[in-house]
């Protein structure tokens, strides 16, 4: 590092720093947990082979994609929605307590039909472009439905058909509506009213709006996971880290001296980091993800210590401390990169194959690597060069000391 680029070095550091606490500081509830530490809702559906609709690939594909736009339109945080097997999917909802309900949204079928009084199917839901909730003249909960252009078609041509005559409307081959029609709909609008309550009137908007299951779905396991073990796991997991650290920063001073001040100012640096990062890239935090922490606080560390005993090395061979400090980073960076690189690739390769927890594990460790690189070559070096005549005199007197 050139002399003359070191105070843009300095206020590029501060400025991440800076950055890094205002997103990270308050952190009440910045952090998005995981279904083993915040409690939510484990389902295991499986997809049944029927004449009717028979269970191939793409309809499993399909399931898969439509449950993914049902949960998502719950507002579940972070969901996990992965295939298991040949025909079977796992879904995992973080702050879902109440497992009946998700059941009710992401195991329906949701078929929907207008029949005419002798029971023909006149129109499905295929041709659905919108359902939302609105409220009649008197304040009661309805759906209220939109075609595209083709289903618009076959409503007005339905609906013209059958004036003064009855339509059901179907869900799941249960009237949940049968009105009668006073007059043609060409517009292609329509009510569903059945004196719903608010809460199951957003549900069938939901299930509406992201369309019908292609093959009949079975719940095979639905349980629900407390919080109780995720606070033990956090509470644990936060005591662990916070012993670690305090260890840390306590043996190296003691070990390197003044450098150990330093690497202590980089890794509260790397602790910053990390945290921001999670916060500002929305990751969520599971039980493994901790132990990644913890794994990632010791490599943060041993990037220091590598970077300390290179430069130790130059100096006993009698250069300069600046040339010391030079030779030291270089040298040391090459091991750095090498073995966190390798890391990274088995983190990625984790994250990509993984599922559930194993990808949070993937997250943490491929964002602490990434944190701890990026405070070992430019956070301590920066620091080491600010201060090198503070920290250069107290490596000479222990030199001379030996």
């Amino acid at each position: 590092m050139k002399r003359k680029n070191l105070p843009w070095k300095l206020i590029v550091t501060l400025a991440l720093v800076v950055i890094a606490l205002l997103v990270v500081f308050p952190l009440d509830n910045k952090i998005r947990l995981g279904l083993d530490l915040k409690g939510g809702s484990h389902i295991v559906l499986q997809c049944v082979d029927t004449p009717e609709a028979p269970v191939d690939e793409d309809s499993v594909r399909r399931v898969l994609e439509i449950i993914r736009n049902r949960v998502d339109q719950l507002g579940v945080s972070e969901p996990v929605i992965v295939r298991q097997g040949q025909d079977r999917i796992l879904v995992q909802l973080p702050g879902i307590t109440d497992p009946a309900r998700a059941v009710e949204i992401i195991g329906k079928t949701a078929l929907l039909e207008f029949k005419d009084e002798e029971g023909n199917v006149i129109l499905t839901g295929a041709n659905l472009k919108n359902a939302q909730v609105q409220y009649d003249r008197i304040g009661r909960p309805v759906v209220a439905i939109t075609f595209d252009s083709e289903g618009a078609k076959a409503f007005a041509k339905a609906t013209t058909a059958n004036v003064g005559r009855h339509i059901g409307i179907y869900l799941d081959g249960k009237l949940i509506s049968n009105p009668v029609v006073q007059e043609p709909i060409l517009r292609g609008e329509a009510q569903i009213s059945g004196r719903f309550a608010l809460e199951e009137a957003q549900n069938l908007a939901i299930l509406l709006r992201a369309g019908a299951l292609p093959v009949k779905v079975e719940v095979i396991e639905n349980r629900s996971v407390g919080p109780t073990l995720g606070r033990d796991s956090i509470n644990y997991g936060v005591r662990a880290a916070i012993i670690g650290a305090i260890l840390v920063l306590i043996f190296m001073p003691i070990y390197y001296g003044r450098l150990g001040v330093i690497a202590d100012l980089a890794l509260l640096c790397y602790g910053i980091f990390l945290l921001a990062l999670f916060i500002a890239l929305k990751a969520t935090l599971t039980l493994p993800g901790i132990a990644g922490l913890i794994l990632t606080l010791g490599m943060a560390v041993d990037a220091n210590v590598l970077i300390f005993e290179r430069i130790k090395e130059e100096f006993r061979l009698g250069k300069t401390w600046r040339a010391s400090v030079e030779a030291g980073f270089r040298k040391a960076f090459r091991t750095i990169l090498d073995s966190n690189l390798t890391t990274l690739i088995a983190a990625v390769l984790l994250f990509s194959l993984g599922s559930g927890p194993v990808k949070g594990f993937g997250v943490t460790l491929s964002l602490g690597i990434l944190c701890s690189m990026f405070t070992g070559i430019w956070v301590t070096r920066t620091l080491v060069e600010a201060l090198a005549g503070w920290v250069g005199s107290n490596v000479k007197t222990e030199k001379a000391d030996v």
